[in-house]
């Protein structure tokens, strides 16, 4: 999971901590709760697409989940 504080936003941490796990843990999916547009947008700023919906989290909860992978160079 990757969290920034709203006043740390716009800094860059987020585009810096999401190219970390990519080049040293081989990130290429992850799952945003649909309820953040603000999050999905970065990660489809930083190269990810949206390829599986479920209704729920991954507890059963209410919370819609996106499951996006990295798009393929």
């Amino acid at each position: 999971m990757l969290f920034i504080s709203n006043k740390e936003r716009k800094k860059g941490l987020g585009k810096m901590l999401l190219k970390y796990g990519i080049e040293n843990f081989g990130i290429n999916n992850l799952a945003v709760n649909e309820q953040n547009p603000l999050a999905k947008e970065f990660y489809e700023h930083m190269g990810f697409i949206v390829y599986k919906r479920t209704e729920t989290d991954e507890q059963g909860n209410p919370y819609p989940l996106l499951y996006m992978k990295r798009k393929q160079i």
